[in-house]
């Protein structure tokens, strides 16, 4: 009997669940602004996580307050990635492990960004991926913003490791915008053009998304699109507008 293939997830959503003023009678009802987003979108990245600590009864408290089919990304510390220049440090990861517990089965992902000076290094790589999931048993996603990230040992530590490597908008190298790493997760990342994290896309950018996501279906079994042109709030209109096309 041939095997089944995973079910396919689409998720849409902005790197925060704030809801500025042009979109507040889009997301409008009663409730907390996450409440309002969680009713029209269905997937949210959690970027303060990188700032600051939350604690557990607060993540638990978010995972309450959307619905059952709602899933959350959530980026590691800067203590870690930025700071640290991935050094496992065990007492940061098992902080951050516990407090990202309270969202229990609505945690679906960790994205690990790096900051634009950190050259893919084998030995770093391969030993902060594995401190991670020897800790937590949620998929990963990585932000690159070197491009010796894109050569042919760095994909295959990435593959070997499951981690899947964002495509992001505007791309930092040639296929930049193109998923990579291990293919049965995709990640989108936009972050605004031209002017990044402040413009609006336009409709043909928006159709362009569409179409790579479409094409990312093939294989992946998980999609995420996540907007983080969020500086003058339209990351949640542009968001809005692709899962509304996606949808249908």
């Amino acid at each position: 009997m041939p095997k089944r293939r995973s079910k396919r997830v689409i998720r849409l959503g902005a790197a925060g669940w704030s809801i500025p003023s042009r979109y507040k009678d889009v997301f409008d009802g009663d409730g907390s602004h996450l409440q309002r987003y969680a009713r029209r979108l269905n997937g949210v990245e959690i970027n303060s996580s990188f700032y600051r600590h939350h604690q557990a009864k607060t993540y638990a408290r978010w995972a309450e307050s959307v619905p059952a089919n709602f899933r959350f990304c959530v980026k590691l510390p800067r203590a870690l990635t930025h700071e640290g220049e991935l050094s496992a440090q065990p007492a940061v990861l098992d902080q951050f492990v516990e407090e990202i517990g309270g969202l229990g089965s609505k945690l679906a992902l960790l994205l690990v960004q790096l900051p634009p000076k950190m050259e893919f290094e084998v030995r770093i790589a391969k030993r902060f991926f594995r401190e991670v999931q020897k800790r937590i048993d949620v998929p990963l996603v990585c932000e690159p913003r070197h491009p010796t990230w894109a050569s042919p040992r760095a994909e295959r530590v990435l593959v070997d490791f499951s981690v899947a490597r964002v495509a992001a908008d505007p791309p930092l190298w040639p296929g930049g915008n193109e998923p990579g790493g291990f293919d049965q997760l995709a990640y989108f990342r936009w972050h605004g053009q031209p002017r990044k994290y402040y413009s609006d896309y336009e409709a043909e950018c928006l159709a362009s998304l569409r179409k790579q996501i479409a094409a990312a279906s093939g294989s992946a079994s998980q999609i995420w699109a996540i907007f983080d042109n969020t500086a003058h709030g339209y990351a949640l209109g542009n968001a809005l507008a692709v899962s509304e096309a996606v949808g249908s």
